[in-house]
């Protein structure tokens, strides 16, 4: 089964919940990403700053 949940809020891409499973992420402020932006912002915050 095949269920559409919402949309990435950095590309607009569709999630998805396949047969259950959610096919992204949801953040604490409860905003979803692709599992592919939120690697990318993964990236960001884990930088340290000089």
């Amino acid at each position: 089964m095949k269920e559409l949940v919402g949309l990435c809020i950095s590309c607009n891409k569709e999630i998805f919940c396949l047969d259950g499973f959610f096919n992204g992420v949801i953040t604490k402020e409860k905003e979803n990403y692709c599992f592919e932006c939120y690697q990318k912002i993964s990236k960001i915050e884990e930088k340290p700053q000089s």
